[in-house]
Parts: C-alpha cells; structure tokens; sequence
C-alpha cells in the first residue's frame, strides 16, 4: 500500500479512516508522522512522505503526531490474514517475543536465521525487529504512563525497556514529550490496579456474533457475562491477568488488571487478536458480496469478525471436548478439567476463579475419569501429550500448513477439528468448517450444496476470507453464539 504513492495522497486527502495502520504519513516540514485519518489540514503533497510501520517512521527521526496518536492506530490487517515469515514475525512481535528471547529467539520460533528475519523486515516494513520491538514498547510506556499511578521508574521496566534513561529518551524523542508531560495530559485511572483503555477497530463492526459466541462457549470460572461485560482470566508470560470487554459505537472499552504490568502489551495484542480489530471488513465484505446468496447477510449486518483465542493451546483441548456434543455440554467437560487441573485465582470484582490449566498440568490426567467415549478420550489425552511435548506450535507465529498436517495426524482429530483449530486458535482467514452441523443447516436454508464436498467447491468463490463466510452463515441460526444477553 504505502509504495503507491498516489493512493496514499488520496487517502491522507479524505481523511479515509480505513487505511488506518496500512500506512504512515510522515511530513518532511515538522518531522511529525500521522495516521491517514488525521484531522489536522493535509500537508502539501511534495512534503509527504510514507512509511509502512510507525517503527519505520520513528527510525527516520519523525515525532508521533499529538492529534491523531498514530502509534495507537489499528494495526495493519495483512499479519493477520497472511502466513509468510513476515507476517508470522510480526504476530510474535506482537506477542512479545522479541522483549523476552531476543531477535535469536524471533529466528529461532521462525526457523529462519537472524540476518534472513532482519532482512526479510527490512524489506517490508523499513524497519527490523528491534525497532518495531521498540515501537510497541513506546506505545505500552504511554499507555501506563496515561492510566496507571505507576512510579514512572516502575513504567520503564514494565514497558520492557532496560533503564529508565532509555525509556526517557524514547518517551521524547516518539512523543516529542517528557514522560512527567505525558502523565499530566493522562486520563483518569479507572479503578485501583486497572489499567482502562480504548482498543480501536476499523469500521464497521457487528458485535453480536463475536461477543455472542464467546459468551455461549464460555468455560465458567475462566469466562464470564457480568454487567455487559465479557470477563475472562488470562495467562501471561509474567503472570496472569482479568480482562473486561464491552463493545461500543466506535471502540471496545478494555478494563485489564495485571499482577505484573510487564504484560500488558502482550495481553492488549492478545485481546485485540480474539476479538479479530485488526481485519479489513471493507475488504472482506466487499469480496463475499459479490456471491448473491451472501449479499443480503451481508448488507443486514456489515463487519462481523472471527472470534479467536488468547491461548491456541487450550482452544483445541475445547475443541476435542466440544466434538459432537452440544455447546452445553463441552462447557460442562471444559469446566470440570478447570476445576481440577487449573491454577486458582482471586478475582475481587467478580466470579471468575482459575486459570485455564496448562498442558503440562493437564498431562497427568487420568482418562478414566472422563465423561465421555473412549475414542474421544484417547484423542484428548493424545493431543494433551503432543502439546505439552512442544511437538506442534498453536501460538502467534506458527505455520499454518504444518499445524493442520500435524493436528490431522492425530487419532480422532478430523477435518471439523482441525478446521476449527485452524480458525479460532491459528487464526487463518480462509479455514472452512464445511462439515459443521450449524453450516449444513444455514446452507440447506439458502439453498447451497448441503454436503461437505460441493459446499466446499462453491465456497472457492469465498476465498480467502472463508472463515468469515462462516460467521455470515451462522448468523442466519437462531443459537446463544449470534446473540449478546440483555
């Protein structure tokens, strides 16, 4: 996007919000970079220039712009619609990888070397991994500064940097603001040891299925509905956390309370991948519209996403428990593993009361005392065994391909399984339940191929955003998963 020059002019010119985190616009006269949708008056055209990543417009020396705060704009929907090296880096950048392994770990999770990964970023974004590592730091130092009462010593090392004299001279030279002056221009901090915050998606967006699904598969003590609000315990690389999300008009307030404050932009990133804010409905939509059956589904309610997981490991263990069964009923399995196997918390501000449990602590598990076929418990206990060995990479960075080849090699794991793993754990646009029981129902009412195989041939049309074709055709059910409670 940002190498065709043109379109980016068009875009900063309309203030065209959807381009959003697809480029940066950096102005030569004041060195300040902006986001498209910036509302100050357009610089002259001769005096713009574009970047692909804010770290790369931080690294020619521009200034974040006050108005428009780029450095918290939706982040580009290509990481998360894309499985080549680059994409797969940045969804590990995301996550936090860089700060806790180094660019030797990035590599090393990527199986690529150091100087194949610096290159391949390079080329891309103008910037390498330490730069865009540093960028996500200065965006994590600015959120605590502006809504904790952290000591700001204590913010540095929270935010990852290595001494508080980097962190003021990355504060200043980002913000073209001392940390003191960014508190000052802060909001209010909304409760003792919560951290509020507003996380921005492109529009449109229909909550009702996203929010609808996580709160009828939702495992009790880990996941909650409480005061229009979407609960749900998180475990983090330094500790664990309780996030609140709510959806309004034009964001999602996020309520996120941290035992180590380190972790909060790893567990903003993973909040932000679950609820799918960083994909391109125009685009999406703007592909599934041209199928006559989809276009109605489309226009009534434009921007549904794909609800993921914070945590891919324990996605396919629900995964297995909910085969064949009712939603209800793979609650009831889930919640049972929680209660013996997941690590107790406290959470003074409502019902939640574990964490989900780790492989690890799930591989002692007893088969016999599932509540449920043999044949299901053995591919439960398998799968649990190939995680906790580390044999197949479920998080940001995995290989999507190798994940699914892997995943059906299991005994008992089909394509409804694999596919959905696919989907909601990995993340992949274009993963297709084919064989769901919800997907016959919704094509048989449309008047599409019922069966698995020419339902799939049609669905090539839908390509690569099949995945969110399947949330369009859940909808047309009347199920818990398309609804918010009152």
């Amino acid at each position: 996007m940002y190498e065709s020059r043109e379109r980016c002019v068009r875009a900063v010119q309309s203030k065209d919000a959807r381009f959003d985190g697809w480029f940066f616009t950096a102005v030569l006269t004041t060195r300040i970079y902006c986001r498209p949708s910036c509302p100050v008056a357009p610089p002259k055209v001769e005096n713009m220039v574009f970047y692909p990543s804010a770290a790369a417009a931080q690294q020619a020396g521009f200034r974040a712009c006050k108005r428009c705060r780029p450095d918290a704009s939706p982040g580009s929907p290509e990481w998360n619609d894309r499985a080549d090296v680059v994409a797969r880096a940045m969804r590990l950048i995301a996550d936090g990888v860089v700060d806790r392994e180094g660019v030797p770990g990035l590599a090393n999770r990527l199986g690529y070397s150091v100087r194949q990964v610096q290159r391949h970023l390079l080329a891309e974004l103008g910037a390498g991994p330490l730069a865009l590592a540093r960028a996500q730091r200065a965006q994590t130092a600015r959120l605590l500064i502006e809504t904790s009462d952290l000591q700001l010593a204590d913010v540095a090392f929270a935010a990852g940097f290595s001494s508080v004299r980097t962190f003021n001279e990355t504060v200043q030279q980002v913000f073209a603001l001392s940390p003191r002056e960014l508190r000052r221009r802060g909001t209010p901090i909304a409760a003792a040891g919560t951290i509020a915050l507003r996380l921005p998606f492109r529009a449109p967006l229909t909550p009702d299925n996203l929010f609808g699904h996580l709160i009828a598969t939702g495992v009790p003590g880990v996941e909650e509905w409480r005061d229009g609000h979407y609960r749900r315990t998180l475990r983090l690389p330094h500790g664990h956390g309780v996030v609140a999300l709510k959806p309004m008009p034009d964001h999602i307030a996020c309520q996120l309370s941290l035992t180590d404050q380190r972790d909060l932009a790893i567990a903003i990133s993973r909040c932000r991948r679950m609820l799918d804010l960083d994909a391109d409905p125009v685009a999406v939509d703007e592909l599934l519209t041209t199928d006559p059956v989809l276009a109605p589904l489309v226009a009534k309610a434009p921007g549904r996403r794909v609800p993921h997981t914070v945590d891919g490991e324990e996605f396919a263990v629900r995964a297995v428990l909910g085969q064949q069964v009712s939603t209800a009923a793979a609650r009831t399995h889930a919640q049972r593993l929680v209660l013996q196997h997941g690590e107790p918390i406290a959470d003074p501000s409502g019902g939640l009361t574990h964490l989900f449990p780790t492989m690890q602590a799930l591989a002692g598990l007893d088969p016999e005392t599932l509540a449920f076929p043999k044949s299901r418990r053995r591919t439960l206990v398998t799968l649990i065994e190939t995680l906790a060995a580390g044999e197949i990479d479920l998080g940001a960075g995995a290989d999507w391909e190798r994940a699914r080849a892997q995943l059906a090699a299991l005994p008992g794991v089909g394509p409804w399984t694999v596919e959905s793993i696919a989907m909601r754990a990995l993340g992949d646009p274009d993963a297709f339940v084919a064989s769901d029981l919800g997907i016959r129902y919704a094509a048989r009412d449309l008047g599409l191929p019922e069966a698995a195989k020419p339902l799939t041939g049609h669905a090539a049309a839908w390509r690569p955003w099949r995945a969110y074709a399947v949330q369009y055709l859940w909808a047309t059910g009347d199920h818990a998963i398309n609804k918010i409670p009152e």
